[in-house]
C-alpha cells in the first residue's frame, strides 16, 4: 500500500472511530457531521470523501459490525453439530452481541428514520439480502441433513429474519435472561413448523 493510500485509510479509521464513539454517546439524530469534524479534527470534505454522507459513516459502521458478529460465528459455528443447534446458538449470538451492543440504540433510531437517500435504501437492501442468505444456508444444511422438512428456503428464511427483528424490537427493555428464553422459545416454535417431530 503506497504512502497516500495508508494515510487515507488511516484517516477513515480516525473519523470511524471517534464517530462511533459520538453515536454510541449521543445518539444518531443527536450526532452532528459538526461534531465528528470537531471530535477528529478532518474536514467536512475529507469525511464526505471517505464516507458521503452521516448515514453512509453510520452505514459503514454498521458493516463493521456485522463483520466482527460474522467473525465471532465462524468461530463458534464448528462447536454445533446440527443445523437445529446451530438456529439456537445463532438466536443466543442475536442476543449476546445485538442486544448488548454500543451501537444498538443508534442504530434503532437509524433504521427508524425513514427519509432515506436511494444508494442509502439500496446498502441497507444489500445487508438484508445478506442476513437472507445466511439463513438459507442455514436452513438449507438443515434440510440436506435431514433435520428439516423440504420447503421453500427462501421464504423459511424471510420468516425466520422476521422473528428475529421482531424480537429484537419487543424485547429491547427486558433483561438478558428473559430475553434468551423468548428467543429460544421463538426458536422451539419455528423448528416445530419445520421439522418431523
Amino acid at each position: 500500500m503506497n504512502k497516500k493510500k495508508l494515510q487515507s485509510e488511516q484517516t477513515k479509521k480516525k473519523v470511524a472511530d471517534a464517530s462511533r464513539a459520538l453515536f454510541v454517546q449521543k445518539g444518531y439524530k443527536a450526532t452532528s457531521i459538526e461534531d465528528i469534524v470537531t471530535a477528529t479534527g478532518s474536514s467536512k470534505g475529507n469525511i464526505y470523501y471517505h464516507f458521503k454522507s452521516k448515514e453512509g459513516l453510520f452505514l459503514y459502521l454498521i458493516g463493521e459490525w456485522e463483520r466482527e458478529w460474522e467473525q465471532k460465528w465462524q468461530e463458534k459455528e464448528s462447536l454445533y453439530k446440527t443445523s437445529t443447534e446451530k438456529l439456537y446458538g445463532f438466536a443466543e449470538q442475536m442476543i449476546l452481541d445485538d442486544l448488548n451492543h454500543p451501537l444498538t440504540k443508534a442504530a434503532d433510531e437509524f433504521f427508524r428514520n425513514e427519509e432515506k437517500e436511494n444508494d442509502i435504501e439500496e446498502r441497507i437492501s444489500e445487508m438484508v439480502a445478506g442476513h437472507l442468505r445466511f439463513n438459507q444456508q442455514l436452513i438449507q444444511q438443515g434440510i440436506e441433513n435431514g433435520e428439516f422438512k423440504h420447503n421453500n428456503v427462501e421464504n423459511l428464511a424471510i420468516i425466520l429474519e422476521s422473528l428475529i427483528i421482531g424480537l429484537s424490537q419487543m424485547s429491547r427493555k427486558s433483561n438478558q435472561e428473559d430475553v434468551l428464553v423468548l428467543y429460544n422459545q421463538a426458536i422451539k416454535v419455528f423448528l416445530h413448523g419445520i421439522t418431523d417431530n
